[in-house]
């Protein structure tokens, strides 16, 4: 399994209405390549079935979407996230909406 493949897998995990950070992907496959998982997601080709909209930064910001940090591509994000009942006040996600996989066990 590559390395995009493991991060698709993690992220599938996430369920409807939760996030995730890209720090807690990076616990579940094993890495601290933050920065490639967020590269492995920009170029996800599963979209919505690995649904990378759900992975913010641990801040809880939202990170970025499709390569882009602001303009029509956050909005995008903003506008899934909702959709799915996440709440996002000040450009972060509520912690209340934070998911982690140990949560399930």
């Amino acid at each position: 399994m590559t390395f995009a493949e493991k991060v698709y897998e993690a992220v599938k995990k996430i369920p409807r209405g939760k996030v995730t950070t890209y720090k807690e992907i990076g616990r579940l496959i094993n890495s601290k390549g933050y920065q490639a998982i967020g590269q492995a997601l920009r170029c996800n080709p599963y979209a919505p079935i690995v649904p990378c909209h759900r992975v913010v930064a641990s801040d809880l910001s939202l990170g970025g979407f499709m390569g882009k940090k602001e303009g029509r591509s956050i909005k995008r994000k903003i506008a899934l996230l909702r959709a799915e009942g996440v709440e996002i006040n000040g450009g972060k996600v509520v912690k209340s909406s934070l998911w982690q996989e140990s949560q399930n066990k």
